[in-house]
């Protein structure tokens, strides 16, 4: 019984661990500078805008023409870097 006991709190252990974990993006100096220099308005949003976010299809994301695989906005005058296919924060440019 004891056993069981510590194999079961050895999984939730090691479960809770994997779900802690979170996937990093190094977002290239290039696609920053370009963000940056963008003029473009900002759009209200209702809610916290921080990095996983995933913001609904009405906010336009403007496309990156030196780099597909990031896109960004402009939100509550936060520029925000967004992967394109999933509308979700990447960065927030500081």
């Amino acid at each position: 019984m004891k056993a069981l006991m510590i194999a079961a709190s050895a999984a939730l252990a090691f479960t809770g661990t994997a779900i802690a974990q979170t996937t990093v993006v190094t977002v290239p100096g290039e696609v920053r500078t370009y963000v940056t220099e963008q003029d473009v308005p900002s759009v209200a949003y209702d809610g916290d805008v921080v990095v996983g976010t995933e913001l609904p299809s009405s906010v336009e994301v403007h496309t990156i023409p030196s780099n597909d695989a990031y896109a960004y906005t402009v939100i509550n005058k936060k520029r925000v870097i967004v992967d394109p296919h999933t509308h979700r924060v990447v960065e927030i440019v500081r």
